[in-house]
């Protein structure tokens, strides 16, 4: 398995940040990351909720929410021939603020090798998304 993982100080509480991160279909709108997201069920977010992503220089992908704490986090998964990926979002309060941080797992048979032609944008992707969710969540208005 290999792991990458990011956190970012925001100046919001974790609760705007987490509705910043579960309303997934608007992520486009924050991080040059995503193309498109589409939910692929209606109701609330949660456990078995999914979503077909999107992204520049990656294959589209349905992602799948296997953990949800409504208070802190989730974690969604998606498969490819030989690969589990597992992207984990986590905020806790800070302060007056929040603190978030982002994680990316792979693991499978095919692992160490989608690592290591994939590292560099992985890590730019998880950058990239950490600072968009903060600038997003410190100008949104109060859910």
């Amino acid at each position: 398995m290999t792991a990458f993982s990011i956190a970012v100080n925001i100046n919001a509480p974790p609760q705007r940040v987490l509705a910043v991160l579960c309303d997934v279909e608007r992520w486009p709108e924050w991080t040059s990351t995503m193309t498109h997201i589409q939910r692929l069920d209606h109701g609330p977010f949660a456990v078995g909720s999914s979503a077909r992503v999107l992204q520049p220089k990656l294959r589209p992908a349905v992602w799948q929410v296997t953990e949800l704490d409504e208070n802190c986090s989730f974690t969604w998964v998606t498969r490819a021939p030989g690969v589990r990926m597992t992207a984990g979002h986590y905020v806790e309060a800070q302060g007056d603020g929040s603190r978030a941080a982002l994680s990316f797992e792979i693991s499978g048979l095919l692992a160490p090798i989608v690592s290591r032609l994939y590292r560099s944008l992985i890590q730019q992707y998880i950058a990239t998304e950490a600072c968009g969710l903060k600038q997003r969540s410190e100008t949104a208005r109060p859910p």
